[in-house]
């Protein structure tokens, strides 16, 4: 209850004042080479679970992309087979400080600097309307405990929801690539397919020899085909 009231007052606070320092920059050698192994990982692993499409003109979204670390991996993966593209990311909570005083939205300006057709989307998946062809969804939240400790709203916990409403922004052909965190979330994430009647690809357990994250993590591919999943 408390954790709670204090996550919705923290939130609140951020989204009204939007406060960051400004023009951050990456100077730390030892992030920026666990970045661009992290890039790495990200273009490997959208190789191993992702269809082409080989139609120009696609259109990309990632949901809760935080500070976007990630992004030129993302975008070097479509890049590699189609020419005209827009990339998208969305976070529901992008004035989240760090020590430094920088935001998250102010961090992931850095990172898609460059990256033609690149946009931040500071808001709610639950508000947008534009059809995708490909969804990138890592780590949703299927138990209430990792939202509260991100310091989200209890409000926002809404798996089933939202993974409807990521469904609907599928458009013909559509994939959405949703990766869990520990056994755990991924059988929880199944459950929740079966219950919503989705039809699902278990990958399995992701890897790549790029980089290897503490806890292990597991995927699932949703395909849209014709006008039926």
């Amino acid at each position: 209850m408390f954790s709670d009231f204090k996550n919705r007052f923290d939130f609140f606070l951020r989204n009204l004042t939007k406060f960051s320092r400004k023009n951050y920059k990456e100077t730390d050698k030892n992030l920026i080479e666990t970045n661009l192994a992290q890039n790495l990982y990200t273009k490997d692993i959208l190789e191993k679970c992702f269809k082409k499409n080989s139609k120009n003109n696609l259109r990309i979204l990632d949901i809760g992309c935080k500070n976007w670390f990630y992004a030129k991996g993302e975008y070097d993966f479509f890049n590699s087979f189609c020419e005209n593209f827009t990339l998208e990311g969305v976070e529901i909570d992008p004035y989240r400080l760090y020590s430094n005083f920088y935001s998250r939205f102010e961090v992931a300006k850095y990172y898609i600097k460059g990256l033609k057709n690149t946009k931040y989307i500071c808001g709610d998946l639950l508000d947008l309307e534009q059809k995708y062809d490909y969804i990138i969804w890592i780590l949703p939240f299927v138990t209430v405990e990792p939202l509260i400790y991100w310091g989200l709203p209890q409000k926002f916990f809404n798996p089933k929801k939202l993974l409807e409403h990521a469904c609907s922004l599928l458009g013909e052909n559509g994939q959405i690539l949703i990766i869990n965190q520990g056994e755990n979330e991924a059988q929880i994430q199944k459950q929740m397919f079966r219950e919503m009647n989705v039809k699902f690809l278990d990958l399995g357990e992701i890897e790549s020899e790029y980089f290897q994250y503490k806890n292990k993590r597991f995927g699932f591919l949703i395909e849209k085909i014709h006008k039926g999943f």
